[in-house]
């Protein structure tokens, strides 16, 4: 089974859904998604696998969010992709790929079911 994690070593929820993984036997290839960023399909993709649209998989508290106008409703679900693949800072964190499911580590625990 491959399973990828789409990790930033500086979040704790990230480091927590690594070291879940690694507790039940899982060795993921390990993505750190700020230097490489998912490309515009597979990130359609993860959105598809979680039945989320963009907007949801946003961290709306980051600086950029606000600097970039993002929280204007009238942005297209592209104008937000794009948004996301310019700043990946953007994206919700720890996406974990297994399956061909999706989970967000928030909480770590909720990973498991696509395991």
């Amino acid at each position: 089974m491959k399973v990828q994690i789409l990790h930033n070593p500086r979040c704790s929820k990230s480091r927590a859904t690594l070291q879940l993984l690694k507790d039940n036997g899982v060795e993921p290839e390990i993505v750190p998604y700020l230097q490489s960023p998912p490309g515009r399909k597979q990130l359609t993709s993860i959105l598809a696998k979680l039945n989320l649209q963009p907007r949801q998989l946003m961290r709306k508290g980051q600086s950029e969010y606000k600097a970039m106008g993002l929280e204007n409703v009238a942005l297209s679900d592209d104008d937000l992709i794009d948004a996301m693949l310019e700043a990946p800072i953007l994206i919700e964190r720890p996406i974990v790929l297994a399956n061909g499911k999706a989970a967000i580590g928030r909480p770590p625990e909720s990973i498991l079911e696509i395991l």
